[in-house]
């Protein structure tokens, strides 16, 4: 009759750094990060079939036309679930608002500890919408486009880059991280090519420029 060979103080020690390790990759916090926008090579087509048209005007323009952070589940609005999304280690508290997590803004290549330091990015800005054909949605056509979790329309960065960007777009400017320039431009066309929006010359020019970086 066989018998089962007693573990050795190494294979003891092995045994439990293994389920110490079970233990961390389920329980610890994983980073996650906007969906996935379609490849290069669909995001080439996307952006070819781009209605091509000057920007329009921004009168009328007001961004409680389209309501945002709105409230997703209990009491988390949009902004705090994508701080919970896209953080890493985010404890919240009943109010849902972070209480400590890190935050890596994608475009400038920070790390931030505190909330208040990163804002919610919408990929295409809410007053470009407007310009580009949003002008003409139903309130709650914009209010979906301000809170899409669906798409790569929302995106935890360092506040006063956002506000660098404001409502530009990639032809006005463009994160100074050359790496995520393939993304950021695959995101922008998703956005615009699902919600049918347009797009100008010198604008569709940039989104190729960057597509290059794929």
């Amino acid at each position: 009759m066989s018998r089962t060979k007693p573990a050795t103080g190494l294979g003891l020690f092995g045994t439990v750094l293994m389920a110490l390790a079970l233990v961390v990759s389920v329980a610890g916090p994983a980073a996650a990060a906007p969906p996935t926008p379609p490849s290069a090579a669909t995001s080439r087509t996307h952006l070819t079939a781009l209605t091509q048209s000057p920007e329009g005007s921004s009168s009328g323009y007001s961004r409680d036309l389209f309501p945002h952070w709105t409230t997703i589940s209990g009491t988390c609005n949009t902004r705090e679930t994508v701080l919970k999304r896209d953080g890493t280690g985010v404890v919240v508290g009943s109010d849902c608002y972070p209480t400590s997590g890190s935050w890596y803004s994608p475009y400038d290549g920070a790390t931030w500890t505190n909330p208040s330091d990163v804002d919610i990015d919408h990929m295409v800005p809410l007053a470009q919408a407007w310009r580009s054909g949003a002008n003409s949605w139903s309130t709650s056509r914009r209010q979906q486009f301000a809170n899409d979790l669906s798409s790569a329309q929302l995106w935890a960065v360092t506040d006063n880059v956002n506000q660098s960007k404001g409502d530009k777009d990639p032809a006005q400017w463009k994160p100074s991280r050359t790496a995520i320039w393939c993304l950021y431009a695959r995101s922008w066309i998703d956005v615009k090519y699902r919600y049918g929006l347009t797009a100008d010359s010198a604008e569709k020019s940039a989104l190729s420029t960057m597509l290059n970086y794929c």
